[in-house]
């Protein structure tokens, strides 16, 4: 398989394209000569995010939820019908979900899952055939900083991060062992200056003074400006990396869960 991915000319599908994270990788991607189908709930996050890219590159915008089945079985015969095909598919979208365990309801835990993991095994079920067609295409699934360590207050979220990196990984396996030309690269974001923390969902028992501390804390960690995760993580599909980690803070607990890998929130507690 070769290393390099020339992607210009190609198409690239990325959910959660109307903000954040999604909107940086679609503009890193168009920079580089790559349509573009973009999809999310928020429609008019995606006219902005298509203004952004101008008219350089084919930009198409869909309407998508990641957590209804039946849409994302029939998106690929849109985005077909659309651009003909597809070379990259970026699993973008998720929620984030506030509380611990005991605190967050069941209907909220499901309904990040059903987000942040099923949408993305969904997705990729639904691709995959399509990313198969060509010479070569890349699947690029985005966990987390938390989908390395799990922190207290984070049982749904990194339940869910954890499992698209376990599922990406056994999935990069059996694509290679089957001489596959589509690559999987899995993306583990750091503190990327979005607003996830100010959207998220928080459990219902936590008092209004915590959850606007909770929120502040979460807000200050945010640091790096999106746009520069969007050219990190976007560099990591031109080399066809197996993992991506974004930002020193990324880095830095990737480092210690391996020295520390059960007692690593003894250090990491204080400083996150």
């Amino acid at each position: 398989m070769s290393r390099r991915f020339d992607l210009a000319g190609k198409v690239a599908v990325i959910t959660g394209a109307a903000s954040g994270i999604g909107r940086a990788i679609a503009l890193s991607l168009a920079a580089r000569g790559c349509h573009l189908a973009l999809a999310d709930v928020n429609e008019a996050g995606l006219d902005e995010t298509a203004r952004l890219i101008g008219n350089s590159v084919r930009v198409t915008r869909h309407r998508l939820d990641v957590a209804d089945a039946a849409a994302i079985a029939a998106f690929p015969a849109e985005i077909v019908a659309a651009h003909g095909g597809i070379d990259v598919l970026v699993n973008n979208a998720g929620v984030a979900l506030g509380g611990t365990f005991e605190l967050i309801s069941e209907e909220d835990f499901d309904w990040l899952v059903r987000i942040n993991f099923e949408g993305v095994v969904r997705m990729t079920r639904a691709f995959l055939p399509l990313l198969k067609g060509r010479p070569q295409a890349q699947l690029v699934n985005l966990s987390s900083l938390f989908g390395l360590v799990a922190p207290p207050g984070q049982t749904a979220y990194s339940a869910a991060k954890f499992a698209v990196r376990g599922f990406s990984e056994a999935l990069r396996n059996e694509l290679i062992a089957a001489g596959s030309t589509v690559g999987v690269t899995l993306v583990h974001p750091g503190g990327v200056k979005t607003s996830i923390a100010t959207s998220a969902r928080m459990a219902e028992g936590i008092p209004e003074r915590l959850r606007a501390r909770h929120q502040a804390r979460f807000e200050k960690a945010l640091k790096m400006p999106p746009e520069r995760a969007g050219e990190i993580i976007v560099q990591g599909i031109e080399r066809r990396a197996a993992r991506v980690l974004v930002g020193t803070d990324a880095k830095l607990v990737s480092l210690i869960e391996r020295l520390m890998p059960v007692s690593y929130w003894r250090l990491l507690g204080r400083r996150l």
